[in-house]
């Protein structure tokens, strides 16, 4: 089986080595300084208390060959539709396909133009690069979580994380899954980035806030999707007591290093009051027309 991850970030970069080290046929898809220390010095990860280096088959999209059985998407949601494009001559109706950027409306953007299999899914993880070619992953926590329609599909792809020894579910309901992870980011992302804090700053200085946020988002995907997440609420507060107090979200370092955001798929997707007045802010600090 052989697979292509596409972006190589916090998240990519971490799947990316752990499948080359359990011996799967990979191939890591990057760009700029971050892809030549990959090439010169293999790919390194960092965890709490250990650090290694594997060699990674790596290169730059526009640069990929062969065909892939296995595409994981793990770009920001904005270059999704891009990435397909660029790497969808290299698959076929048999290829599976997987996004875990952020958002839940990945699976139906590829859906919309994909001529293969596609799942749904997200992941649990607090990684990202320390500097070019290193990943840092902090704390233990790591889940896969994917599915869909394609009982095969999903257990191709379930055998192939167990190959590298990550932990992942195949819950019956993903929609209701990949919601359970939204409803955090989405409101943490939200909340970090208007108020310029960390995860535990929002906890402690914005409870209210972060209570209600979270309230209207479970509203929202009952009333427009069907999907009852109302005990998630509580769920996502308790997860941002726990995490480290100065944690932070992909978004909120995004605006503060003056990259382009994931703002449209995790505070424009839902369109409700208190979320739209975030969303309004932080779109006009982004310097663009609402």
């Amino acid at each position: 089986m052989r697979v292509a991850i596409v972006g190589l970030g916090g998240v990519g970069g971490y799947l990316a080595a752990m499948f080359a080290k359990a011996g799967v046929d990979v191939v890591g898809f990057a760009r700029g300084k971050h892809l030549e220390a990959i090439k010169k010095n293999g790919i390194t990860l960092k965890e709490d208390t250990k650090e290694w280096t594997t060699p990674l088959n790596a290169m730059e999209l526009n640069a990929a060959e062969g065909y892939f059985d296995v595409v994981i998407f793990c770009t920001k949601s904005y270059d999704l539709l891009d990435a397909y494009e660029k790497i969808a001559q290299h698959t076929d109706k048999n290829s599976i396909l997987l996004s875990f950027s952020n958002g839940v409306g990945n699976a139906k953007v590829l859906q919309s133009v994909a001529n293969a299999v596609v799942l749904e899914g997200c992941v649990y993880i607090l990684s990202h690069i320390e500097k070019p070619g290193v990943i840092r992953k902090k704390g233990k926590v790591f889940a896969a979580v994917f599915g869909g329609d394609n009982a095969e599909a999903v257990q191709k792809l379930a055998q192939l994380f167990e190959k590298a020894g990550l932990r992942y579910k195949t819950p019956d309901d993903i929609a209701t899954a990949v919601w359970k992870k939204y409803i955090f980011i989405a409101a943490f992302a939200t909340l970090t980035s208007y108020y310029n804090a960390s995860i535990g700053e929002i906890y402690e200085k914005h409870y209210d806030e972060a209570k209600a946020l979270l309230e209207e988002i479970a509203l929202y995907a009952k009333e427009y999707e069907g999907v009852d997440i109302a005990d998630e609420v509580q769920k996502a507060l308790e997860t941002a007591k726990n995490v480290p107090y100065d944690s932070s979200t992909s978004m909120h370092l995004d605006f503060q290093n003056g990259n382009k955001t994931e703002l449209e798929s995790l505070s424009g997707y839902v369109k409700m009051p208190l979320m739209q007045k975030y969303y309004t802010t932080l779109k006009e600090r982004e310097g663009l027309k609402v």
